[in-house]
């Protein structure tokens, strides 16, 4: 998976492209073609 500075310009690659927010982390998920496959956002570390 790639990751990339803006996520709304990988949702207009592909008419099937998500945009979807898991654990703090933005993922974009194509199900007809998984190489648009991304995501965002880094681990953030617990103090």
């Amino acid at each position: 998976m790639k990751v990339s500075n803006s996520l709304k310009s990988l949702k207009a690659r592909h008419k099937d492209c998500q945009v979807v927010r898991r654990r703090g982390k933005v993922y974009v998920i194509c199900k007809s073609n998984p190489r648009f496959k991304a995501r965002q956002g880094s681990t953030s570390k617990k103090g």
